[in-house]
C-alpha cells in the first residue's frame, strides 16, 4: 500500500463516548463547523453504542490548470453580454452584443404630414458587473452592415457594422445595477429613418425592413472595465416621438429588439499575460502560480482529482461524515466586481472535454445525499446526472465550498469511478446558463483547491 502523507495534513481525535469528553469534542467541531459550512446542515454522527470511536481531520491539494472550452453558442440567450475589461492575468477581453429589431406591422406608421420630435434608442440594463463605477461608463449603437441569418452564432463570431454610431451615451451607474437608459440617436440617422418610416417600402413588412435594416451592435468602451446585460424587449428599442401640425401632444413609434434573433461575441488578447500560452482549445495549460475561470470568453479550471486516490489508498474499515472541496481564499475582487456565483463540476479525461452519458446528459459529481448512480429502465446502473453539486460562493471568506462526501464515499466504495473535474460557472438551479452571460472571472493561487475531510474509524 502506498503511503503519501506528503499530500495530507491530518489531526486524530480518538475518545470514550461519556458526558465530559462529548461536550469538549463538541466544541472543536462547532468551531470547525462555523468556519466552513451552515452548522445547522453539517455534523458529525457518533454512535453511543460504541465504547470508542477515532476521528479524524484531513486535507490534501489538487493540481489545477486551465482550458479554453471549444467555442459555444450563444444564439438567444436573451440577454446581449456588453463589456470590456482589462486584466493582469486574463487580458483584454471584449464582448459584443449582436441583434436584429423587429416592429409590429399593425401599428400605425406616421403620415407624409408628422414632423419629427425627438428619437431615442433605449437600453434595458439589468446587470452590471465593473469598476469604479462612479466613472462615466460609454456605450454605442452601430447599425450593421451584413445580415443576422437563422443560423447558429458562437461566441467567436462577429459581424461587420458601420464604424460611426447612430447612438451613444455616458452612465454614471454608481450603486445601480438596473436601469433603462436613453440614448439620442444622431439628427443624420434619425432623419433617415423616420423619413422612410413615413413613406418607405421598408416598413411595409419585417422582411423588407431587415434588409434595409440589418440590426445593432452594442459596444462598451475600452478601458471601462465595466459588463453589463441588456434585456432583450420592448425596453431596449428606437423610440420615435412625432406630432402633426396643430396637434399638441406627441405620438410614439416603436422598433424594439422583441422576437429577434441575437448573440454574443467575445475577443481576447492575452499577449503579455500567464494565459497568453493558452493558444489550443481543449488543451490543458499551466499558467504559472495561478489558475482562473472567465465567463463567456470559456475559460475553465480543469482539477486533476488523483490525489483522491492515493489519499484512499492509505484507508480501510472507515466511514467519511463530511468532505468538501474548497477553492480559495480567491484573488481580490476589485469592489463593484463580483466573480460567478457558482460552479458545477463535470467530469473530464485526457480530452478536456465535457464527458456524457449515452444519452447526451453532462456527468457531474451528484450533492450530497443523493444517489452518485441509478438503474435505467433496463436495470442497468448509470451514472445520476439529476442533482449536480453545486459549488457555492461565499463572499465573507473569499471561498467556494462545494460537498462531495457522497462521491466520495462512492468512490471508497468501488461504486464511482473516479474522474478529474471541469469547474464550469453556472448551477443548474438557475435559468440558463450563466457561464454565457456575463464576463465574470475569478483567480486562485493552484495551491488553494483542497479537499478537506472528516472520516470515523471504530477500533
Amino acid at each position: 500500500m502506498k503511503k503519501r502523507n506528503k499530500l495530507t495534513k491530518s489531526s486524530t481525535i480518538s475518545t470514550p463516548i461519556w458526558q465530559a469528553k462529548w461536550t469538549a469534542l463538541a466544541v472543536v467541531f462547532t468551531i470547525f463547523f462555523n468556519s466552513c459550512s451552515d452548522p445547522s446542515s453539517v455534523g458529525i454522527e457518533l454512535a453511543p453504542g460504541n465504547n470508542q470511536v477515532g476521528v479524524f481531520f484531513t486535507e490534501f491539494e489538487l493540481p489545477a490548470e486551465v482550458v479554453l472550452l471549444d467555442s459555444f453558442n450563444t444564439t438567444n440567450q436573451s440577454l446581449l453580454v456588453v463589456g470590456n475589461e482589462e486584466d493582469p492575468y486574463f487580458g483584454k477581453t471584449s464582448s459584443t452584443g449582436f441583434t436584429r429589431m423587429f416592429f409590429e406591422v399593425t401599428d400605425e406608421r406616421p403620415k407624409a404630414e408628422a414632423i419629427l420630435d425627438s428619437m431615442f434608442f433605449s437600453v434595458d440594463i439589468v446587470s452590471v458587473n465593473g469598476q469604479n463605477l462612479d466613472e462615466p461608463k460609454f456605450y454605442s449603437i452601430h447599425r450593421l452592415t451584413e445580415s443576422i441569418l437563422d443560423t447558429l452564432y458562437y461566441n467567436f463570431s462577429e459581424l461587420a457594422y458601420e464604424e460611426n454610431p447612430i447612438a451613444s451615451s455616458e452612465v454614471e451607474f454608481g450603486e445601480t445595477k438596473d436601469t433603462t437608459i436613453l440614448m439620442t440617436v444622431t439628427p443624420e440617422f434619425s432623419e433617415e429613418l423616420f423619413g422612410k418610416l413615413k413613406r418607405g417600402t421598408e416598413f411595409n413588412n419585417i422582411f423588407t425592413f431587415r434588409d434595409y435594416f440589418p440590426g445593432v451592435a452594442i459596444k462598451a468602451r475600452e478601458g471601462d472595465n465595466t459588463t453589463i446585460g441588456v434585456n432583450l424587449g420592448s425596453q431596449t428599442a428606437i423610440l420615435t416621438y412625432f406630432h402633426y401640425p396643430g396637434d399638441t401632444v406627441a405620438t410614439s413609434f416603436e422598433i424594439n429588439t422583441a422576437s429577434s434573433r441575437s448573440f454574443n461575441g467575445v475577443k481576447s488578447d492575452r499577449s503579455g499575460t500567464p494565459t497568453e500560452v493558452v493558444v489550443e482549445k481543449q488543451k490543458a495549460y499551466q499558467t504559472g502560480n495561478l489558475v482562473g475561470m472567465k465567463a463567456n470568453l470559456g475559460m475553465t479550471i480543469k482539477v486533476d482529482s488523483s490525489p483522491i486516490d492515493e489519499f484512499l489508498d492509505t484507508l480501510s474499515g472507515v466511514i467519511f461524515k463530511q468532505v468538501q472541496l474548497e477553492i480559495g481564499e480567491i484573488e481580490t475582487v476589485p469592489e463593484g466586481q463580483n466573480p460567478p456565483a457558482f460552479f458545477v463540476s463535470y467530469f473530464t479525461d485526457d480530452s478536456n472535454e465535457i464527458l456524457t452519458r449515452a444519452d447526451g446528459q453532462p456527468l457531474t459529481i451528484q450533492r450530497d445525499g443523493q444517489p452518485q448512480n441509478i438503474l435505467d429502465e433496463n436495470e442497468q446502473t448509470i451514472p445520476a446526472v439529476i442533482a449536480p453539486a453545486i459549488g457555492s460562493y461565499n463572499s465573507t471568506q473569499g471561498t467556494y465550498v462545494v460537498g462531495i462526501t457522497s462521491y466520495l464515499n462512492g468512490i471508497f466504495r468501488g461504486e464511482v469511478t473516479r474522474k478529474d473535474w471541469l469547474l464550469y460557472g453556472n448551477s443548474s438551479e438557475t435559468t440558463g446558463d450563466d457561464f454565457k452571460r456575463s464576463l465574470r472571472q475569478f483567480k486562485v493561487q493552484n495551491n488553494r483547491l483542497k479537499v478537506k475531510v472528516i472520516y470515523s474509524k471504530i477500533r
